[in-house]
């Protein structure tokens, strides 16, 4: 299939298809150029569909709550396939199993297993993400990780082939995860156990209060910007080069949290990436400590252009 005849076919999928959309309106940084293509499925036999008929040379990004991103002023040259809210299903298999679309919130999935007094999984309550994105880098806090609980998943290939994946076939590491490769999570099954001690949604109010103390909540930030290195903690690290409320152009490191940049007056990425990159240097000199981003940078650098899109 060509590409203009991929096109055509997949103007007739049930979801929205847009083009030059501004990926600043999807980034929690609000900033970003424009994405060439933006696709939110009806649902996931609407994915299936759109995938199997796009041109095989389409690159493709995938979002859910644009958190842990940061998309450069250039844009982005391919197709973002958006999956919250329409891949959001979520359901029971049974009194310890949860099966749940990419697209459902972190914190959605924590407050159904506390509703069933199901005890593990309190900590995604504070994660500002998606379960796709959460599986994807093995998204954790507070001692938890989102991987210590799938039982398995399913996935879909750029042909839009759905498999079902043992929980074996994949290697869980520190915000990463190794399994075969050219596939993206579409659901996950997690198992969990009962609660032995304290009602689950007292352990998330605990999870939001501390988090709200302790992080710049309600702030247009990526999250935790760098992992922690081995033994030490990022944020202790930036704060002890004394660049906690450091400024570069439209942003600054948070007051709060040294391992969270806030975008408070209108930063364009260029900023962004900009106190990123010294941030590094700076540690790294002072401490001889490289940090290593956890924020996913993609796109291509340039000028802000804010022309709406147009759909289709």
């Amino acid at each position: 299939m060509n590409a203009r005849s991929g096109w055509n076919a997949a103007l007739e999928a049930r979801g929205a298809l847009r083009y030059r959309e501004p990926m600043s309106r999807h980034s929690s940084w609000r900033c970003g150029g424009v994405a060439d293509r933006y696709f939110e499925p009806a649902d996931v036999m609407d994915l299936i569909g759109f995938l199997s008929i796009i041109p095989e040379s389409e690159p493709i990004f995938w979002l859910g709550l644009g958190s842990n991103l940061l998309i450069r002023d250039g844009g982005l040259r391919g197709t973002v396939i958006a999956t919250t809210p329409s891949l959001g299903r979520l359901r029971w298999l049974d009194a310890n199993r949860l099966y749940a679309g990419c697209g459902v919130t972190c914190a959605r999935l924590a407050r159904a297993a506390a509703a069933q007094n199901l005890a593990g999984i309190e900590f995604l309550a504070g994660i500002p993400g998606t379960l796709g994105g959460a599986m994807a880098m093995n998204a954790g806090a507070l001692g938890g990780e989102v991987w210590d609980y799938v039982e398995s998943v399913e996935t879909v290939d750029r042909q839009g082939r759905i498999r079902r994946r043992a929980r074996a076939e994949y290697e869980a590491d520190y915000r990463q995860i190794h399994g075969p490769a050219g596939e993206w999570f579409v659901i996950g099954i997690l198992r969990m156990t009962l609660s032995a001690g304290g009602r689950g949604t007292d352990k998330i109010k605990a999870v939001l209060a501390q988090r709200s103390a302790t992080q710049p909540t309600g702030k247009a930030t990526c999250g935790s910007v760098f992992k922690n290195p081995p033994g030490d903690f990022a944020g202790r690290l930036i704060e002890q080069c004394g660049l906690k409320g450091y400024r570069l152009g439209g942003c600054s490191i948070s007051t709060l949290h040294a391992n969270f940049v806030e975008n408070d007056q209108g930063a364009s990425a260029e900023d962004l990436e900009k106190l990123i990159t010294f941030v590094q240097a700076k540690v790294e000199t002072n401490t001889g400590v490289r940090l290593e981003h956890e924020v996913r940078i993609i796109g291509l650098p340039g000028e802000r252009d804010a022309r709406e899109g147009s759909e289709e």
